[in-house]
């Protein structure tokens, strides 16, 4: 257990305590813990290049540490009515679409080897940018103007263009039988 995967587990804690300030309308509190969520998750990543502590473990806790957190606060928001619904629904449908992909692949004896898309970071990047501005509206009672609309219109753009391209890389993967690399994350 290296310290760059202990941060990443700060995060997995954290995740409960932004939902249920989230829930009970602290949104100062919900804001602080999605800021130092993501604070924590450079932090993991410096502390893991350049104090070699990388790790096979780290390497699927970080990204799933980011994505619960991530798709956590997008439902609660959903539910809140702050984000619309189709975009959750897109969003949480990707990341269901990518697991049961990976899960298929495994159980049918054709691994896919985890390697992000430019596109999906993108996409992860945007849905990050939107879910503090909306956090951060909610927290300081301010607004940001159109910049929330365009970034749920580019989140939903890209996640649909995440979600095909890791569909094509997959379906492309499991006609080589083993012999290709596909992405998935």
């Amino acid at each position: 257990m290296t310290v760059a995967n202990m941060i990443t587990i700060l995060r997995f804690l954290l995740v409960p305590a932004v939902v249920y300030w989230l829930l009970g309308g602290q949104w100062e509190l919900a804001f602080a813990g999605f800021v130092v969520a993501g604070i924590s998750d450079g932090v993991d990543g410096f502390v893991a290049r350049h104090f070699n502590q990388r790790s096979e473990l780290g390497a699927y806790l970080d990204p799933m540490a980011d994505k619960l957190l991530l798709v956590s606060v997008f439902v609660v928001l959903g539910l809140m009515s702050e984000l619309p619904l189709w975009l959750v629904i897109v969003a949480v449908s990707r990341d269901a679409l990518i697991i049961g992909a990976v899960l298929l692949s495994t159980v049918m004896g054709n691994p896919v080897e985890m390697k992000p898309l430019m596109v999906s970071k993108a996409n992860t990047a945007t849905q990050i940018v939107l879910a503090g501005v909306v956090l951060a509206e909610l927290a300081f009672g301010v607004e940001f103007g159109p910049l929330r609309a365009v970034l749920i219109v580019a989140s939903g753009l890209l996640t649909v263009a995440s979600a095909a391209a890791y569909l094509v890389a997959w379906l492309r993967h499991m006609g080589k039988d083993g012999e290709g690399e596909t992405p998935g994350g």
